[in-house]
């Protein structure tokens, strides 16, 4: 496995290092071993369960790729037969051109890089005459390390990279049912944000198959994450008293106060610093500039917002990269949906809505949908 941006840390950077082997080991229920050395992660002891490892580290945050690796003496001898084996696989893959790529970090080797990779060319394409050496246009590599070992692997698969879930504290994702807030979880995970998450549902105006559908989402954050835990807050009263006590065209906005109040609640009572939403600038009319500053208004802590500058057609792909697509867009709507305004306000202003908000007296309320809402582990 290769570090990614680890590589940048300094002193700290063992902190990492343990967290990065801390989240394979949850992901995997226990063991393998990993071992640590000069730039490369060593991953020891999944045989037997290379489904398992190969969709682990697909899934770990903190590196940014990873390859079966064959690991032997540093000599001709070993290495040698070790690309030529590569070079079967190639085969069997229909692959017909390949090149190869020699990195020699001990000097002390007999032949440098280049001679390396021209005495390996050599030997693969002799045993097998099937295969042409093309350093233009490869179809695949075989690359050959020199450490305090040699390693030889063929093209390594592309990690997520960012730094190990866990290393830059905890969010709380208001975590709808959309597209949107999956993929701002998921990319606060990449930063190294642990991530739980609260989600307002409002029966019997939202069905028991809309919250599954979070639950599900939730799910699939939690195979990053290394587990999510999950508020289900029951927000039908709130909802009730706010569509009789403000103004139509305010409604959606009021309820984005009501719903940031109580996540910031939880938040601080659960350990997470911040929040976390799917909002994109413009992308819905809650969501200009001027609203986000009132629906952010009752929070005291950070509201964090990763998605802010981002297009829908580049939220949609990585929802699809991560797994989360194809769920959000089954058709249960969530609370904000059902009960959008026709002509809801666009540039309000936070002293307004604030105003309209504590109008509401929204305490008791908040503090009663906290004391019975649902609490999941996912993936824990």
């Amino acid at each position: 496995m290769k570090p990614g941006e680890l590589v940048l840390k300094g002193d700290n950077r063992k902190g990492f290092e343990r967290a990065l082997g801390r989240n394979l080991k949850a992901m995997l229920g226990g063991g393998p071993f990993l071992e640590i050395r000069n730039g490369r992660y060593l991953l020891r002891g999944g045989e037997g369960r290379r489904a398992a490892v190969e969709s682990a580290l697909d899934r770990l945050i903190g590196i940014s790729g990873w390859a079966e690796t064959a690991v032997m003496d540093k000599n001709l001898e070993a290495i040698l037969p070790a690309c030529i084996a590569e070079g079967r696989r190639f085969l069997r893959a229909g692959i017909g051109r390949f090149k190869v790529e020699a990195r020699r970090t001990d000097k002390g080797f007999p032949l440098d890089s280049y001679a390396l990779c021209c005495r390996v060319g050599d030997a693969v394409t002799e045993a097998l005459p099937e295969l042409k050496v093309d350093v233009r246009k490869p179809e695949a590599v075989i690359r050959v390390e020199i450490r305090e070992r040699a390693f030889v692997y063929g093209d390594s698969r592309r990690g997520l990279g960012g730094l190990p879930v866990g290393t830059a504290g905890r969010g709380m994702l208001l975590l709808s049912g959309g597209i949107d807030s999956p993929v701002a979880g998921f990319l606060m995970a990449t930063r190294g944000m642990a991530v739980d998450a609260v989600h307002f549902h409002t029966p019997p105006y939202t069905s028991e198959a809309a919250k599954e559908k979070v639950v599900r989402l939730a799910g699939v954050l939690a195979s990053y994450c290394i587990g999510i835990r999950l508020h289900l807050v029951d927000f039908t009263a709130m909802q009730m008293k706010l569509r009789e006590g403000v103004p139509e065209n305010w409604s959606t906005v009021i309820l984005r106060m009501a719903m940031m109040d109580c996540a910031g609640r939880i938040a601080r009572r659960t350990g997470s610093g911040c929040l976390v939403t799917g909002e994109s600038l413009s992308q819905v009319a809650s969501q200009t500039l001027e609203n986000l500053a009132c629906t952010e208004s009752p929070v005291s802590i950070p509201v964090l917002r990763p998605l802010i500058g981002t297009d829908k057609e580049a939220i949609v792909r990585k929802a699809e990269e991560i797994g989360s697509y194809r769920i959000s867009v089954e058709p249960f709507p969530d609370c904000c949906v059902l009960f959008s305004p026709e002509r809801p306000i666009l540039r309000g202003r936070p002293e307004r809505a604030l105003a309209l908000y504590r109008s509401l007296e929204p305490e008791e309320l908040i503090e009663r949908a906290i004391a019975r809402a649902e609490v999941r582990d996912i993936g824990q």
